[in-house]
Parts: structure tokens; sequence; C-alpha cells
């Protein structure tokens, strides 16, 4: 897939790591998947960049512990007005966790609720276009919501999104829509109502493509993470779920 130049509106433009201990998550992903990352940036509370080669990836911040939540990785979705959009997501039922602000002249960026209560969050871009590489090895691969309240999310990224959202499938068993559809979609949301944990909220996941998953998977656990389901072969590559060496869970994905 060639660089991107940025993010359509609506799509995942952005993902990055909330993290206990950066310079340990720096070694992991560096290892893992052949990142590196530029130094921690103290105008924005130690920020700094993933990137693949020459491109930006992700992104990596401190957590210390005030949040009250465990290291995990975020989900920004492009937007033309964060502010117009944060008073869109609490009009059609969710909430604020950080409100609307300028990061300089890098973008605008907000966090809120979906209506399921997943965190999601919005960034308007500036001079920091996102992500500038996607599904190939080395690169965020796919972003899926997990949520107990799938037709009331599915409305709430329509109506404070603008997402042209697609019905996959239906069934008791997989209830799945993308933005947009095929080979041109760019991520999805998942009734998982049957198979979320008690106490698990719903979220976010982010998924990172690599070479081998098998190996990748290997990798991880030499490196301190962990492993949390094997990897299996599905219809969209062979896909394992894991921890980082922090403990933020991500899945792996091989075409």
């Amino acid at each position: 897939m060639p660089k991107r130049e940025s993010a359509p509106i609506g799509a995942p433009v952005w993902i990055d790591l909330f993290s206990t201990d950066p310079a340990k998550s720096r070694a992991f992903y560096g290892e893992l998947l052949g990142w590196t990352a530029t130094e921690p940036n103290e105008e924005f509370g130690g920020y700094f960049n993933f990137l693949k080669g020459d491109s930006l990836v992700a992104g990596c911040m401190k957590n210390d512990g005030s949040a009250g939540v465990p290291d995990m990785w975020n989900v920004y979705l492009a937007v033309e007005d964060a502010e117009a959009t944060v008073a869109k997501a609490t009009a059609q039922g969710g909430s604020v966790i950080v409100p609307a602000m300028e990061i300089g002249d890098l973008g605008s960026m907000a966090v809120v609720t979906d209506a399921g209560g997943a965190t999601i969050g919005l960034w308007k871009p500036g001079t920091h276009k996102g992500m500038g590489l996607l599904a190939e090895p080395g690169a965020p691969a796919w972003f899926e919501l997990h949520t107990r309240s799938y037709e009331a999310s599915v409305q709430f990224y329509k109506d404070v999104f603008g997402w042209d959202a697609k019905t996959m499938s239906d069934t008791p068993e997989f209830r799945y829509t993308t933005l947009g559809e095929g080979e041109s979609a760019l991520a999805g949301l998942m009734d998982s109502s049957t198979f979320l944990p008690e106490g698990v909220p719903a979220h976010w996941a982010v998924y990172l493509a690599v070479a081998d998953t098998d190996a990748a998977v290997k990798t991880t656990q030499e490196l301190g993470g962990s492993l949390i389901m094997p990897a299996e072969d599905t219809p969209y590559g062979r896909i394992a779920m894991v921890t980082d060496s922090t403990g933020a869970q991500f899945r792996l994905v091989a075409n």
C-alpha cells in the first residue's frame, strides 16, 4: 500500500499508546516491529512519535496513573472541526473526557466516549497528518470497536463522524459494520455483547501488521509481553491477541 498523505474524514487517522513505562515501550516496539522513536517532547508532556522508516505510525504518552486506566492503545478519528464534533458527540449520548484543544500547529484533538461507553479520540490534522503508512508489516492494519451497544454505536458513528456505515454481517453469531465496504473499508464495529468478559469495557482494538504472526507472538513473549488469544487463521489474516511489555493489549495480523 502506498504511503498515505491524509486520512478521510471519519476514518482512523492516528493511534497512540498510554504507557506506564514509555522507555520500555520504545524498546518493545522497536524490537518487535522495527519502529524508531522521536525524542520526547517536554512541551507536550513527554509525548513522542513512533516511525516505521520515515513514516509516522503511532504516538506514545506517559500513563502516570491519574486517569485511573490501564496501559492501552487509543484510536483517533479524523475530523474537520474538533469542537463541533465534541458537541455532536455529547448530543448523541457521548461524554467528554478531554475537551477540544489545539496542540500547537500540529492540529486539534479531543477525547470522548461514544454511545456505548468506548473511548474514542478526535484529531483535526494541522502539520501532523497522522499515520503515513497502513496495512503493511510494521504498520497499523485495522481498527475495530468492540461494544455491547451495537445499534446505538453504529448510529453514533454515523451521526457524529459521518460514517458511511455498511453492514458486513447481521447474524446472531456475528454482527459487524464497517466504515466503507470491501477492500475499501477503513474500520469495523462489532457486536461483542456475547463475549466481552464481565468488567471489560467497550473499547477500540488496534491491529498491527506483521510478516509472520506466530513469529511475532514468540518475539512478543520474549520481550516481556503475553499471549491472550493464540494465533488463528481467519478470512482476514492470521490473528493473535497479545499484550506488550507493560500490559497494553493489541492484535497481531499477517495476511
